[in-house]
C-alpha cells in the first residue's frame, strides 16, 4: 500500500500478527491473577513493544488497529465475567451478551491504542519510554472520567503484587502505571543500551522498594473488634419475596448475635426499600446497638419521599450506632446500565427486558460513618459501595475535603452477579490499592466474596473463602493522617505526564 502524502510504501499487517497480539493481550490479563502478577506483566509488556516495533513499515491506521487487537484480547479475557451478569443472571440473549462484552472491551482498548501511537509519533530515543508512559497515564486517566469512567483492569492494581506498590501513597495508582510502562519499555530497549538500561531499572526498582519504609499515617487507639458477615445468597433470591425475607432474617439474626464493636453486612443485605422492611426490624437492630454498644452497618435499598431527578430509590448503606441517630450513605458513583440508565437508552432496556436498576445518585460530600466506642474516641470510616473503590481519585478527594478525619475504609459489595470468575479477586486488588494510596486499613463485607480485612499497607490480614456462608471475626487497627496522594490526588503525576509530552512535542518539531 502507498501513502500518497509521504510517498512511502506500507506493508500490510497479516492475520497471524493480529492473532499473536490478541493472545499476548490475553496472557497479560491472565498474568494479573498469578501470585507475582505485577512483576510478570512487565516483561510480557516488553514483548508487546517488540511485536509492535516489527510493524514500523505499516500505515498508522494499521498500527492503531494492531494495538487495538492487543487491547481487545486483554479486556475480553479480563472482563468476560460480564457475560455471566448479562446472560446467566440478566437473561440476555447469548449473542447479544457476547456482543456487549466485546463492544465494552473494544471501547476501553481504544485508550490503549491511542497511547501506543506515541511509539510511532515520537522519534525513538533514550527518553521514548517516558513519552509512552506519559501517554499511557493520560489514557488511563481519561478512561477513568469519560462517560462516568471505567478504569477496571488497569496495570496499577496488579502492582499490589509488583515492584511499584510503595509508590501509591506518594502519587497514586497512575504513578504505578507510569513506572510499569516505562520499565517494560526499558527492558525492551536493553539490546540497544544494556548498561544504562540495567542501571536505570535497578535504581528505580530499588528506590520504589525503599519508599515502602516511609509511612504517612499512624496507628491510633486500640484495635477495633469487627465482624464481617458473608451471606452467600445467589442473585436469583434477590427478586423473590421469600428469598429476600430469608436474607433479612439471616443478616439481622447474625448481627444481633455478635459481640463485636462493629458488625458489617454487605451491599443490599436487606434488598427491600428501607421504609418497607418488616415492622420493628430497624428498631430492634437499634435497640441491640444501644444495649450491646455495637455499631451496625448494612446495605439496603434507600427510598426518598422527595426524589431527585425522578429517581426515588438509591443503593444505600445504613448505619446504626449506640445512642445515636441512624447514618446513611447513598452510593455516589453508579454503574451505567447496572444502576442507572443513561439518558436515551431506556429503549435498550425495554427491548431486551434486562432487569436493571435506575437509582438516584448520592451526594459528593457525604459524611463519614462514626463508629462509637466505649471509653475511647470514635472512629471515622469512609464508606464505598462496590464499584466505587475502583476510583482512587474520588476516594482521595472525599477524604481530603471531609472536615472530619478518616481512620478506616469500608466497602460493601455484592458480586453474586458475576458467579465463579476472577471479578472478586480483581476488586480485592482494587481495594488493596485504595488502602495503599490512603495509608488506611480497609474492611470488605461481601455477599459471595471476597470478604477481607486489609492493613494500611494493603496486605490481606484475614479473609473468608468465596461462596461460603460465614462470618469473619477479627481486629483492625485504626489509623490517622493523610498520604501525599490524599493531599494532592492525581495532580502531580498528571502534571509530570503533560510536561513530558509537551517536551516530546517540542523534540518532535525540532527533529
Amino acid at each position: 500500500m502507498l501513502d500518497l502524502h509521504s510517498g512511502k510504501a506500507h506493508r500490510s499487517v497479516n492475520v497471524l500478527t493480529l492473532i499473536t497480539l490478541s493472545i499476548l493481550g490475553a496472557l497479560i490479563a491472565l498474568a494479573a491473577e498469578l501470585p507475582y502478577g505485577g512483576w510478570i506483566q512487565i516483561p510480557l509488556l516488553s514483548i508487546l513493544w517488540w511485536r509492535l516495533s516489527l510493524l514500523k513499515d505499516c500505515s498508522l491506521k494499521q498500527y492503531f488497529f494492531s494495538s487495538l487487537t492487543f487491547g481487545i484480547g486483554y479486556f475480553v479475557t479480563g472482563l468476560w465475567w460480564l457475560y455471566i451478569s448479562l446472560h446467566d443472571v440478566g437473561g440476555m440473549n447469548v449473542i447479544l451478551s457476547c456482543i456487549a462484552v466485546f463492544l465494552l472491551s473494544t471501547y476501553v482498548a481504544f485508550y490503549f491504542s491511542i497511547a501506543c501511537l506515541s511509539i510511532r509519533f515520537f522519534k525513538n530515543s533514550y527518553v521514548s519510554g517516558l513519552f509512552l508512559a506519559s501517554s499511557w497515564v493520560l489514557g488511563e486517566y481519561l478512561r477513568e472520567v469519560i462517560f462516568t469512567g471505567f478504569p477496571w483492569m488497569g496495570f496499577a492494581e496488579t502492582q499490589v503484587n509488583g515492584p511499584f506498590a510503595a509508590i501509591a501513597p506518594f502519587f497514586g495508582g497512575l504513578a504505578c502505571t507510569f513506572l510499569v510502562i516505562w520499565t517494560s519499555w526499558e527492558i525492551f530497549q536493553l539490546k540497544q543500551r544494556l548498561k544504562i538500561g540495567v542501571i536505570s531499572i535497578a535504581a528505580v526498582v530499588t528506590i520504589s522498594q525503599l519508599a515502602g519504609f516511609i509511612s504517612f499515617t499512624r496507628p491510633i487507639g486500640e484495635p477495633l473488634k469487627i465482624e464481617l458477615v458473608q451471606g452467600n445468597f445467589p442473585q436469583s433470591m434477590f427478586s423473590k419475596p421469600e428469598g429476600v425475607l430469608k436474607q433479612i432474617h439471616f443478616y439481622s439474626n447474625t448481627m444481633m448475635q455478635s459481640s463485636a464493636e462493629l458488625v458489617i453486612a454487605p451491599e443490599t443485605a436487606f434488598s427491600w426499600p428501607d421504609n418497607n422492611l418488616p415492622n420493628g426490624l430497624i428498631e430492634n437492630l437499634q435497640g441491640f446497638s444501644d444495649n450491646s454498644y455495637s455499631n451496625l452497618l448494612f446495605g439496603v435499598i434507600g427510598r426518598d419521599i422527595n426524589p431527585n431527578n425522578g429517581r426515588e430509590f438509591s443503593n444505600r448503606a445504613l448505619g446504626l450506632s449506640p445512642k445515636s441517630d441512624s447514618y446513611r450513605y447513598d452510593k455516589n458513583h453508579l454503574v451505567p446500565f447496572g444502576e442507572f440508565i443513561p439518558p436515551g437508552f431506556h429503549w435498550f432496556v425495554n427491548a431486551f427486558s434486562v432487569p436493571l436498576s435506575d437509582f438516584a445518585r448520592g451526594g459528593d460530600a457525604q459524611e463519614n460513618f462514626i463508629v462509637q466506642r466505649q471509653n475511647q474516641d470514635p472512629i471515622y470510616a469512609a464508606i464505598t459501595i462496590c464499584y466505587e473503590d475502583v476510583f482512587g481519585g474520588e476516594l482521595a478527594s472525599r477524604i481530603r475535603n471531609n472536615p472530619k478525619p478518616t481512620n478506616l475504609l469500608i466497602n460493601l459489595t455484592n458480586l453474586a452477579w458475576f458467579g465463579k470468575s476472577q471479578a472478586p479477586t480483581q476488586q480485592l486488588r482494587l481495594s488493596q490499592m485504595r488502602s495503599l494510596e490512603t495509608g488506611l486499613p480497609a474492611l470488605r463485607a461481601t455477599n459471595t466474596g471476597i470478604t477481607a480485612v486489609l492493613g494500611a499497607d494493603g496486605k490481606i490480614l484475614a479473609a473468608l473463602p468465596e461462596f461460603t456462608q460465614a462470618s469473619l471475626s477479627a481486629q483492625v487497627q485504626p489509623y490517622a493522617g493523610k498520604t501525599p496522594y490524599v493531599i494532592w490526588g492525581n495532580l502531580p503525576i498528571l502534571s509530570i505526564s503533560c510536561l513530558l509530552l509537551i517536551w516530546g512535542l517540542i523534540r518532535y518539531r525540532r527533529f
